[in-house]
């Protein structure tokens, strides 16, 4: 019998956190072991599956033998991230909006456990880091703007995906973020840079996730676009991370792996 695949989901009660356990539950291939909330939380102690009770001490279920996965906030992230490291178990991080000083503190921890961090679970989202990146290529003389859209209950702007669409164009057209990059605009802000990139963030309704790149020429606009209407390609995205990520060496790994491991 194949061995089963313990997992922890911290942010149990959270939208994904939630997705994601009730996925897991219906897969034969994964063990729910343990789920997280932080201390405080209403729901603590509340049996969400026979045998399966909310807790808020993961020092106190982690084995060492469990993926965690961690769809928190920055600061929980860090304080699981330290647990895990003397446990020794492997995580996948699906939290955005880091500190430079917190993805340096990441990084570093990869070097004793294995770690799998990525601003999006979804692999049409990795698809679509692809296809910019091969545009970009093609039109390095050509305007960017990208546009990301959200729920009203996103706290972080802009989307760990949108950084990491301007990080790859950057990238190709060799261009410093920190130059480049413009966040919305307002007021008299005279004529567009020619190396400027705009990034804009809309928080609206219930909307999932969407992220348009524009790439903008003489005459012409080129538009590439992703949406997801389901949370449910995230869920399958980090446990497939899981699965992955399980009894790999320390290191630190991206959904990108993932998807090249699923397509030999």
């Amino acid at each position: 019998m194949k061995e089963k695949i313990k997992i922890i989901v911290c942010g149990c009660c959270g939208k994904m956190g939630s997705l994601i356990l009730q996925l897991a539950l219906k897969k034969s291939e994964f063990d729910v072991v343990s789920v997280i909330e932080k201390k405080g939380h209403p729901d603590i102690g509340k049996e969400v599956f026979p045998g399966i009770i909310i807790k808020d001490d993961l020092e106190k279920v982690a084995e060492g033998k469990e993926v965690i996965i961690d769809f928190t906030s920055p600061v929980s992230t860090i304080d699981f991230l330290k647990i895990a490291e003397e446990k020794e178990n492997p995580v996948v991080i699906g939290t955005t909006g880091f500190t430079k000083e917190q993805i340096d503190f990441i990084k570093e921890t990869s070097k004793k456990i294995p770690i799998l961090i990525s601003p999006n679970m979804s692999f049409g989202v990795n698809y679509l880091f692809e296809i910019i990146n091969f545009a970009a290529k093609l039109l390095k003389k050509y305007e960017v703007e990208i546009i990301e859209t959200h729920h009203h209950n996103k706290k972080d702007a802009p989307s760990g995906t949108a950084k990491k669409i301007s990080e790859i164009i950057c990238n190709i057209y060799g261009k410093n973020p920190e130059k480049v990059l413009k966040y919305g605009r307002k007021g008299f802000t005279g004529e567009r840079e020619k190396d400027e990139i705009g990034i804009h963030s809309i928080r609206i309704g219930n909307v999932v996730g969407e992220h348009t790149v524009l790439f903008g020429g003489e005459g012409e606009i080129i538009e590439i676009s992703h949406r997801c209407f389901d949370r449910s390609a995230f869920a399958i995205g980090a446990l497939e991370s899981a699965k992955f990520i399980y009894r790999k060496k320390p290191g630190l790994y991206s959904i990108k792996e993932v998807i090249n491991d699923r397509n030999k």
